[in-house]
């Protein structure tokens, strides 16, 4: 399987780069968005790229922006790549790892929600007993389900930087009241129902984060990604168990590799072993055909 680190469009104005996404320009209204193969840990975009995973990434979006259509509006045109891009060659560099979608005003905020304690969230609360400023009953232990799910709001970071968590009252800072409080509401509504939908497909999302921007309107979308091995925790049903980090099929498993070396978590990266790569592909694929049936 073929890899890309980073798309090359000439036939379209490269409007910037993300950790893992290229964005292009289309006319005034419009974005070509391309999920590369990059992978990024920490907040540093990692050397080696995963093969397959921008493919991944975007197959399993679409799917839960089609899930999820009739609960709030997404950035989707609906205009096919192939009108955009009408070069062979440039279309085939793309694969399905591409999407036209509108342009909207992205907000200032990552929409975590969390189901179950885990990763900073668990830091937190060993130090504190809350998450952002959400206090939490005594005596949970690592991986436990939450009585309810929580939303728990972080900064937007630049590449190379870190995001912060911040709790409702900075979102509130940021967005005003109605409009952060639409962000939570929708946020914690697009989780309960997508992670029991995932949950019969044996998989727990143990969390999650959004990306929601507006139109000329001042209507709230979904936009970026929604549900994917990059965003979200993903824990198979089958082997979870409380006290201890389950085994993931996202990128927690590179972490956790990571965190075996003697590294900074700045950047540049370290490389990645083979084996760690291929098993990361394996993740994401396996993740795809348990949620939606394709894949693999």
């Amino acid at each position: 399987m073929t890899a890309l680190f980073e798309s090359n469009l000439r036939s379209l104005p490269l409007i910037g780069r993300g950790k893992v996404r290229d964005i292009y320009g289309v006319g005034d209204d419009h974005l070509l968005v391309v999920a590369s193969d990059r992978l990024s840990a920490f907040d540093v975009v990692l050397p080696q790229p995963i093969p397959g995973k921008g493919e991944v990434l975007t197959r399993v979006s679409n799917f839960w922006f089609a899930r999820t259509a009739a609960l709030i509006p997404n950035h989707l045109s609906g205009i096919p790549v192939a009108e955009i891009v009408t070069d062979p060659a440039e279309r085939a560099q793309l694969g399905e790892r591409a999407v036209v979608v509108r342009r909207l005003k992205p907000l200032p905020v990552e929409a975590i929600v969390r189901g179950y304690l885990i990763g900073s969230g668990w830091k937190d609360y060993q130090t504190n007993g809350a998450v952002c400023g959400i206090a939490l009953p005594p005596g949970l232990i690592q991986a436990d389900q939450l009585p309810a799910p929580i939303f728990t709001p972080s900064t937007k970071a630049e590449a190379g930087t870190h995001d912060e968590n911040v709790d409702f009252a900075h979102t509130v800072d940021l967005l005003g009241g109605e409009l952060a409080a639409q962000v939570r509401d929708a946020s914690l509504r697009i989780y309960s129902e997508c992670a029991a939908y995932a949950l019969k497909r044996g998989i727990i999302i143990a969390d999650t984060k959004f990306e929601f921007g507006l139109d000329d309107a001042g209507r709230l979308h979904l936009i970026d990604e929604i549900l994917t091995p990059d965003s979200s925790r993903f824990w198979p049903a089958d082997h979870y168990r409380p006290g201890i980090s389950p085994p993931s099929f996202d990128k927690q498993f590179v972490r956790d590799y990571l965190e075996t070396l003697d590294w900074d978590k700045a950047a540049p990266g370290p490389d990645l072993p083979a084996e760690i790569i291929e098993r990361t592909a394996a993740k994401y694929r396996e993740a795809e055909q348990r949620l939606t049936g394709g894949g693999l």
